[in-house]
Parts: structure tokens; C-alpha cells; sequence
């Protein structure tokens, strides 16, 4: 008894899965990127003023998170340092702007002592940050 001749099939390689697994890690790497992008500034809640009026570009700029801590221009620092710092940052033979950006939960006692660090370099005038509020009449 002979039996028929079969042919034999060409091997294939299917690559739809392979494309799901591609598209699977592009989607995980754009995602993830999307959460790497640096802010401008850190996060905090500033108090809000009816008077607040948008300041001219700065130099210098300190920060005090809600838990009281201190950056200056986006870096950690201690108020022991913040005035030599300051210094280090300040140009000559001109008056320099530092806005101090505190969180409205920080407590009052470490906004005035980052004030008073900051009052007692000559050439530093201060201001401090705040979100212009809404007036709304009821």
C-alpha cells in the first residue's frame, strides 16, 4: 500500500504576537516618560492676596515646603547655610530680588526666621509669593 506523497508545509514565524509585545514596551516607555518630566519649581500651596501683582524675572528664589523645609533655587538647604549661600549668589554693586515661596501650612515661626536670615544681607530685597485671588461678589 503506498500512501500519498504529502507536501510538506513551508515553515512560517507568526510575528503578530511579537508586534503585541513591541507595542506593549513602546506604550510602557511613553508612559513612563511622562512621569520623569521636570517641573519648573516645586509643589507647594501658595497663600492668595487680592493685592498680589506678577514680579519681574528673579535670581534667587527660596522655598519652604509645608513640612519646613528650605530649598534654595530647587535645592535643599539648611537655615544655617541659606545666608552664606545667598551670598555666594548675589551679584555686586546690585540689588537682587529673592522671593520667598512658603507654603501656607508652614508654620509662621520658620517663615520669619528664613525672613530675618535673609533681611540681614544689605543688598537682598524680599518679596513674598502668593496666587492672585479671585474676587467673586456675592
Amino acid at each position: 500500500m503506498q500512501l500519498p506523497e504529502e507536501s510538506d508545509k513551508p515553515f512560517e514565524i507568526n510575528i503578530v504576537p511579537m508586534i503585541d509585545i513591541i507595542f506593549s514596551i513602546l506604550a510602557f516607555f511613553i508612559i513612563s516618560t511622562l512621569f520623569l518630566t521636570h517641573s519648573e519649581g516645586l509643589s507647594v500651596n501658595l497663600p492668595q492676596a487680592s493685592t498680589s501683582q506678577p514680579q519681574p524675572s528673579t535670581e534667587i528664589t527660596v522655598t519652604i515646603a509645608a513640612d519646613g523645609q528650605i530649598f534654595l533655587n530647587q535645592k535643599s538647604i539648611t537655615l544655617e547655610n541659606l545666608q552664606k549661600r545667598v551670598r555666594q549668589q548675589i551679584v555686586p554693586q546690585k540689588p537682587t530680588l529673592v522671593i520667598v515661596n512658603a507654603d501656607e501650612a508652614v508654620a509662621h515661626g520658620r517663615v520669619v526666621g528664613v525672613m530675618d536670615d535673609l533681611r540681614q544681607i544689605k543688598q537682598v530685597k524680599l518679596a513674598i509669593a502668593t496666587t492672585k485671588q479671585d474676587n467673586k461678589t456675592e
